[in-house]
């Protein structure tokens, strides 16, 4: 059996791609090393538990030790890294973990698969010729954009938060181990993700969460900032191609094609809860948003253009906004209430 190390598994796109891949590719095993921070949590995996394809390690990126002990142990056939410290917020009020994590797990855990993987630059050794290292980014590192345009795969990074400037700082990383070693890299930058197990900090869970408690939703600034949104699984469907098929060096973005406001995101959840789960005094959830002041350096607009990774690997998004937020909103109904 050929091993991969996904990083961040426990986490919200991580451990909806364990039990995607594990299904979708039998003869693999998976090692899923996440270092359990807040953003991480292991009951999102209970559905691949038992599963002997499937071991989960606790433990950092950062940890060089560790990672080479791993590479060493499953003689690692590729790796797909989505560990990332990703709340803006929190990189604002508290930047070094973000460097930390984003920047130097990310440059371990490429130079450990160099090192594992490789005899020399562009030389692989014979037995790792198929090997991939698949680095899992943000359309935030491009920055914002105006009313018009979309993210390309060549648009100039151009990140304005704590956040972005380290995922930025990661890519580049991966960009140069490609150009310096000949390293077997792919890069994706997806836009906003949403769906099932995401953490409760986020947008739509945040929604959901104070609709429920009938507590004030907070919207920031006007509301008017616009995001391309991404079902998570159909997120991971498109990381699995870019792994197995993608070209080595390259970056696919990829995007739902979904561009909506928050104020939408926040009326939309509220007029589904309506029908679905009703206030016991009748009113309506929508009377609960509450405008407040906008964070720091909140960029307006991103949207991503999604027709390399369509053009060229044949991936679509199987969700539009509204049939996947209806799955979102039942599922956290089921299980987070």
């Amino acid at each position: 059996m050929k091993y991969i190390l996904v990083t961040g598994g426990a986490g919200f796109i991580g451990s909806n791609f364990v039990p995607h891949f594990l299904e979708a590719h039998p003869s693999y095993g998976v090692v899923n090393l996440d270092k359990l921070t807040y953003a991480g949590d292991l009951t999102n995996l209970k559905e691949v538990e038992g599963n002997e394809q499937y071991e989960f390690v606790q433990g950092d990126i950062c940890d060089r030790k560790l990672v080479e002990s791993l590479f060493e142990r499953y003689q690692f056939q590729g790796v797909i890294h989505f560990a990332a410290e990703s709340h803006v917020d929190n990189s604002i009020s508290g930047p070094e973990e973000f460097i930390r994590t984003n920047v130097h797990g990310s440059f371990t855990l490429l130079d450990v698969a160099r090192n594992h993987w490789m005899d020399g630059p562009f030389k692989m050794k014979s037995e790792f010729e198929a090997a991939r290292f698949l680095h899992v980014s943000t359309d935030e590192v491009y920055g914002t954009l105006g009313k018009e345009g979309l993210f390309t795969e060549t648009t100039p990074y151009a990140p304005n938060s704590p956040y972005s400037a380290s995922k930025a700082s990661s890519d580049l990383i991966v960009r140069s181990y490609f150009h310096t070693y000949g390293m077997p890299v792919v890069t994706t930058n997806c836009s906003n993700n949403y769906g099932p197990k995401q953490h409760d900090e986020k947008l739509i869970p945040t929604i959901i969460r104070k609709c429920r408690a009938e507590e004030a939703i907070p919207v920031y600034g006007d509301g008017q900032n616009v995001r391309d949104w991404l079902y998570v699984l159909d997120h991971c469907k498109g990381i699995d191609l870019a792994f197995h098929t993608g070209k080595v060096g390259e970056t696919y973005n990829i995007g739902g094609r979904n561009e909506r406001t928050n104020i939408y995101i926040v009326e939309k959840i509220c007029e589904i809860l309506d029908e679905l789960s009703p206030r016991s005094s009748g009113r309506k959830y929508a009377e609960l948003i509450s405008f407040v002041q906008d964070r720091p350096g909140h960029d307006k607009r991103y949207a991503i253009d999604a027709s390399k990774i369509e053009g060229e690997l044949g991936w679509k998004a199987d969700e539009h906004f509204e049939s996947g937020i209806l799955k979102t909103v039942d599922w956290y109904l089921k299980n987070r209430t």
